[in-house]
């Protein structure tokens, strides 16, 4: 009887977590939508400054496409690693997930390594921000999603820390299914970034 109560109070127990897990993860589709926002905001401001050169270079004298190609593809093999990571989760799989979330980790800070190295070269030629208004709306729209990605890596070594403490659990379960919104996510918004501001600006 009363390991009956027991199992009981465990299945309303359990109820009661995914009940929270499922009210954590519309919370964060709500903060996707307005990070969405703050994106199409950041894109509009960059379509309407980025023929305003004010003398200085263009897109097509500044960007290193064949670089950017290759942040794009360490960018986009880090989603398909996360993705990995999020079916050994469901499986219950500890140590595969801590090994996708490393190899997603070390793919995101190549990228955002990369994307440093352009941003100080472009700086060092004397074409920062303030150079025209063409790189105040490139490096603000870049830096924005290189922010976010770095933001996204910080999250990521917590998940790890957090995995080798708790285990797979429903909260780290549902922590994992948000950060996974969010890292697709970017990799969405970099797909427009690298269309909209690369290949269009060396046209």
């Amino acid at each position: 009887m009363a390991d009956q109560a027991s199992s009981g109070h465990s299945a309303t127990f359990d109820t009661h977590e995914r009940h929270i897990a499922s009210n954590r993860v519309f919370g964060f589709w709500v903060y996707i939508m307005t990070d969405t926002i703050l994106f199409a905001s950041i894109f509009a401001t960059y379509a309407v400054l980025n023929t305003s050169f004010a003398g200085g270079p263009t897109g097509k004298e500044l960007f290193d496409l064949p670089s950017v190609l290759l942040e794009t593809i360490f960018l986009l093999t880090s989603s398909f690693t996360f993705g990995l990571g999020v079916v050994a989760v469901n499986r219950g799989r500890r140590q595969e997930v801590l090994l996708w979330l490393a190899a997603t980790f070390v793919l995101g800070a190549a990228f955002v390594g990369m994307e440093l190295s352009e941003f100080g070269s472009m700086i060092a030629e004397g074409f920062g921000p303030r150079r025209s208004a063409f790189l105040s709306g490139f490096f603000g729209l870049v830096g924005t999603h290189g922010l976010h990605v770095t933001f996204g890596l910080l999250w990521i070594a917590v998940m790890m820390v957090q995995l080798v403490r708790k285990g797979v659990t429903i909260g780290t379960t549902t922590r994992m299914m948000n950060l996974s919104l969010f890292w697709h996510f970017l990799d969405i918004v970099w797909i427009c970034v690298f269309t909209v501001v690369y290949l269009l600006g060396v046209m």
